[in-house]
């Protein structure tokens, strides 16, 4: 049902018919199958509190990213949306990185005669903890397996985004949807993932202040007392089992932390006010998405999420803290091929 929506909408805004024509006309180039691909990819946020590097949602907000074929050498690439003006039109961006990558996987080396037409329309912020940098990395792969015929499976997928991206539960939620557990054994990525319960919904306090991934991470200290890794450990098993059997109630434990978010809140000091303000006006629960900045809270009806709407608002504003809410819903689909010919 998804991929018949997006594919609907991916009509739109495609080529004129006498361009269409001439591309559908045009061979790709030996070992490829496609000329032209559209790839939709979710945000998503990891941790939800206790599950530190473990855990990701993958929400409705989508990154679409069309990758035309050229036959000349060379880059044409356009971004609207988040990051325009701002994401790097060139062989550095992340997109392009992974596109080469899979296309290097799938065929042993770039050719040298292939070049690249690539639009980027995204919505979701960037270094707001949104999963922005993964999208794109799994995107990039995604094209790369659609334009080759699609040999790459999930676990590879997963494997060279992680390579590529660094961070599993964003890379996982962002290719596979719904709320996902994942970790590596052995040096191999494992991961489970489960439809989010129908009426959960999320509200996003966006604020306009970014916040890099490094900086976070360095505000973590080396070692954790043992009292406070037991603490997040129950609440992540309690959360998980509960969401996968449709009890939305484990969120507030879920999203309890002791490992990141008080080191982090030294950081970024209006997260406790932010979370409080959630939970105060009925939040099922609340806690820094990913890295942040972007506050996550949870409910499962149109009177708590507005409430939360409006109590983020008025936090916001006594914090003097510019920013945006949005009401969304998770997302079970991950990265999906609306358009290939």
């Amino acid at each position: 049902m998804v991929e018949e929506t997006q594919a609907d909408e991916a009509t739109t805004d495609s080529a004129p018919p006498e361009a269409a024509t001439a591309l559908e006309a045009t061979p790709p180039p030996s070992g490829l199958r496609y000329r032209r691909v559209v790839v939709d990819v979710p945000a998503s946020a990891a941790n939800l509190g206790a599950g530190y590097d473990a855990l990701a949602l993958a929400l409705d907000l989508r990154n679409r990213f069309e990758v035309e074929l050229m036959d000349v050498p060379g880059l044409e690439l356009s971004v609207e949306g988040e990051g325009a003006g701002v994401l790097p039109a060139s062989r550095d961006n992340r997109f392009i990185i992974s596109l080469e990558t899979g296309l290097r996987w799938a065929l042993g080396q770039v050719p040298a005669t292939l070049g690249f037409r690539v639009k980027m329309t995204n919505q979701i912020p960037l270094a707001r903890g949104l999963g922005s940098s993964a999208a794109a990395t799994v995107a990039g792969l995604v094209a790369a397996d659609a334009l080759t015929g699609g040999g790459l499976d999930q676990r590879r997928l997963l494997t060279l985004s992680i390579e590529i991206e660094g961070h599993p539960d964003n890379a996982a939620a962002a290719l596979l949807g719904g709320f996902v557990v994942v970790t590596l054994v052995d040096g191999r990525p494992e991961t489970i993932r489960f439809d989010v319960p129908r009426d959960l919904r999320a509200v996003l306090f966006v604020p306009e202040v970014p916040l890099s991934t490094s900086a976070m991470r360095a505000a973590l200290p080396r070692e954790v007392p043992h009292r406070d890794a037991v603490f997040n450990l129950g609440r992540v098993a309690l959360g998980v089992a509960g969401l996968a059997s449709g009890r939305t109630d484990t969120l507030r434990a879920l999203t309890e932390d002791r490992l990141h978010e008080p080191y982090r809140a030294e950081v970024f000091p209006a997260l406790p006010r932010l979370t409080a303000a959630a939970l105060g006006a009925g939040a099922l629960g609340a806690c820094l998405a990913g890295s942040g900045s972007t506050v996550i809270a949870f409910g499962d009806s149109m009177r708590v999420l507005t409430a939360i709407e409006s109590a983020f608002m008025a936090a916001a504003a006594e914090l003097d803290l510019p920013g945006s809410v949005q009401i969304v819903s998770p997302r079970n689909a991950g990265a999906v091929v609306i358009e290939a010919k």
